[in-house]
This record gives C-alpha cells, structure tokens and sequence, in this order.
C-alpha cells in the first residue's frame, strides 16, 4: 500500500469524504483531520475487515496563532455537529497545543503532526481548493503500512515523552483490534 492507495481508499469511503468536506467547510488554516481517522481505515483494510473500526473521536487540527483561546475550537466543534451530529469531533489549534503539552511551539500543523507519539499516527488528509484528497505524512507512510507501532524520532529523544508513549501503548491496546500489529517497546527500541 502507498500513498495512491492510500488516497483510493478515502476516495471511496463517503463517510470520510463527508467528514472532510464537513472540516473543509470552516475555511479553517492550515488545517488537517489527523491520527486515528486515518491510521484506522489503513490498518482495517490491511486486517481485511469489512466493518470500520469505531473511533473514539475524529481529530481536526489547525493552526491559527492569532487565535489560540480554546473557547473557538469549541464552538468550532459545535458547528460541525450541526453537519455531522454523530461524529466526536475534536478540534485543536495547534498554535496553543504545545502548551498544553509542554513542548517547545509548532512551526505548522504538520510541524505538530510529525511530533505525535506514534509513526503510525503522524498522519494527515484534506482536501484541496479543488476537492482532491490531500495526505501528509512526516514520519514517513513505511510503519503504519507495515501494521508498526513506534515512537517517533521527538518522542525518543525525552524519557518522559517515552513514558507517555508507552503509557498509550498499554491504553489503546491496538493490538487487541489489529492482531497483525507489530508493537516496539522502550525496551525493544534501547536495545
């Protein structure tokens, strides 16, 4: 599997086409519906399940130094359940967010995006002024299509943010859902 294909399979799942159009529509920056929502379709198709996997929230990030109270991405929420009532938004700035997680600022949201704790989650897709299905994907395509789950190189270099990386390892027991995964640990990695 590789970006094209990747790209194919959004492309034909209305669902994800109507999210997109619906985080499309707040004509927010620099913005990216990210992690799971992504993450989770590739990781389906590759377990071959004919059901997608229920996601605990669908993640809409953007960046807007200008703004960074909480109480926008909030109303930001609000009216895209008024588009899609059954989707657990949840919308970040990502000019505020390293506050909240104690980091040094992000330059963008894909600056952001390539700081997330997993490889396998440091992904993004929109569409584009034209309606084409957009993907980023900082640390590389190579471990999620691979069904890996690894730190990525920022969360590597701290041992508290290895922490926090393993502590969601053990929470979101993906491996549970994903059989195939293949999950490195803090031990795994030193070694």
């Amino acid at each position: 599997m590789n970006e094209e294909d990747i790209i194919s399979i959004i492309r034909k799942d209305e669902w994800m086409m109507e999210a997109l159009r619906a985080a499309k529509s707040l004509e927010l920056q620099d913005w990216w519906i990210c992690a799971g929502f992504i993450r989770s379709k590739i990781w389906d198709t590759l377990h071959n399940f004919s059901v997608r996997t229920k996601l605990p929230d669908v993640d809409l990030i953007y960046f807007n130094p200008s703004r960074i109270d909480e109480v926008e991405e909030k109303e930001l929420e609000k009216r895209l359940k008024t588009i899609m009532p059954f989707i657990p938004w949840s919308v970040k700035n990502q000019a505020r967010m390293h506050i909240q997680n104690n980091f040094p600022p992000y330059s963008s949201t894909i600056d952001a995006i390539s700081k997330f704790p997993e490889t396998a989650t440091a992904l993004g897709v929109k569409l584009d002024h034209t309606n084409n299905v957009i993907l980023t994907y900082p640390c590389g395509l190579n471990d999620v299509v691979n069904l890996v789950v690894r730190p990525t190189a920022f969360f590597t270099k701290s041992t508290e943010r290895m922490e926090i990386y393993e502590q969601r390892i053990a929470t979101k027991n993906w491996q549970y859902t994903w059989n195939h995964l293949k999950v490195y640990h803090i031990d795994h990695l030193i070694k």
